[in-house]
């Protein structure tokens, strides 16, 4: 089945994405997809099933806008036997199912994956949670904030002694989605070679742990017990936010070798002959007089030009943007990290492109974030539902 759409790539253009996820997670994972050319399917409730704020939050914001473009939308109450019957006829057809109820409400639909294997055995399942399929915490409701403070993230980012600091962005949510991507990926490569489909499942929780990366390893090996180290890096000496003349900069130090380019490159090689800091180990245990020491330096002279000297002499170092600044830098520009879409409603709007790219089958934003239900009839039509059935579907209040 190959409908005629507009389509982000050629890469994935035969693959058909049924996404009944909501919030960010879900859409994440299926904003992967569709991205790269996808039939991706927004499967939504009627609007009248979905009182007060909108999930999500407001269609037409920036936020939703760019969490579901290159995406059409329909509207099933899987409540009712016509929704869920409309469902199971989809998913003979589908390729991938991204769903992110929580695990008790998707067996009681009765749209569960065994439901669904039944009638499509080459269907991929992918399950995003906030805690697990099972388990004592299964049927909790959860949020991204809720799993950075489980998922140990909150008790090392801060200053320390601060108290538990989240992170400005989703970085569990937007994990877990991106996790669940990969997943289903692998299991589509595997079904090439064995010819069924089968069950992927990712976590908030799972995706937080795993993205702590070596402050995890740091516990699980060396049993240290990470805390906050504010701007500084917690085992790498001096890497952090140091103010100069007109601001602050971000420096990353590593090694000895980089350690001598550094002491070089803002003219401080007397650095180099100090006891204390003779050493990875020794900077740590110094790092609050060495710090001092450097800043003691850099107050000399503006933020660009140290990062000019620094970089020059292969030490890393960056300036520290809010976003506006972030996406005014030139190699920001360079780099398109910011694409047009053009919306009926709010004009041309920018939004954050893909951040990988590929030499062939490069990703494009070519539709819109839909309407609720904006595709119902052009979808299901697609599958094969004759003028007459969508109508009754429509007088049953199924769509």
């Amino acid at each position: 089945m190959s409908p005629n759409i507009p389509r982000a790539s050629t890469a994935l253009q035969n693959l058909t994405v049924l996404d009944l996820s909501r919030v960010r997670a879900g859409p994440t994972c299926a904003r992967q997809f569709a991205d790269w050319g996808a039939n991706v399917i927004k499967i939504e409730a009627p609007e009248r099933l979905e009182g007060g704020d909108p999930i999500g939050g407001p269609r037409h914001a920036g936020d939703f806008q760019n969490l579901h473009r290159n995406k059409r939308s329909i509207t099933l109450d899987l409540k009712s036997e016509q929704g869920r019957a409309t469902l199971l006829r989809l998913a003979e057809k589908a390729d991938i199912l991204i769903e992110n109820f929580r695990p008790d409400v998707k067996r009681r639909l009765k749209i569960d994956y065994p439901d669904l294997k039944a009638v499509n055995p080459r269907i991929v399942y992918a399950s995003i949670s906030a805690y697990g399929q099972t388990g004592p915490y299964e049927t909790w409701p959860g949020f991204d904030q809720i799993a950075q403070g489980m998922g140990g993230l909150m008790s090392v980012t801060g200053l320390p002694g601060q108290g538990p600091v989240r992170a400005g962005a989703a970085v569990a949510d937007m994990a877990a989605g991106l996790f669940a991507a990969l997943g289903i990926m692998v299991a589509l490569l595997e079904r090439e070679r064995s010819g069924e489909g089968q069950y992927v499942e990712a976590s908030l929780l799972a995706a937080q742990i795993f993205m702590l990366d070596f402050q995890a390893a740091r516990w699980l090996i060396d049993k240290v017990v990470p805390g906050q180290a504010g701007n500084n890096h917690p085992t790498s000496i001096p890497t952090g936010v140091y103010k100069t003349k007109d601001g602050q900069i971000n420096i990353a130090t590593t090694g000895s070798p980089t350690w001598t380019r550094f002491c070089k490159a803002i003219g401080a090689e007397h650095f180099l002959d100090n006891p204390n800091y003779a050493s990875n180990a020794l900077r740590v245990q110094n790092r609050d007089a060495m710090n001092a020491d450097i800043e003691s330096v850099l107050a000399s002279n503006t933020s660009a030009y140290w990062i000019e000297q620094l970089n020059a002499q292969g030490v890393a170092a960056g300036p520290i943007y809010a976003i506006d600044e972030m996406f005014a830098d030139p190699q920001v520009k360079h780099i398109g990290v910011a694409t047009a879409m053009k919306t009926p409603d709010r004009g041309t709007l920018q939004v954050v492109r893909q951040p990988v790219s590929l030499s062939r089958t490069p990703s494009k934003v070519v539709m819109h974030s839909p309407e609720r239900g904006e595709h119902t009839d052009e979808v299901l039509a697609e599958f094969g539902f004759s003028a007459g059935e969508i109508e009754e579907l429509k007088k049953a209040g199924a769509t």
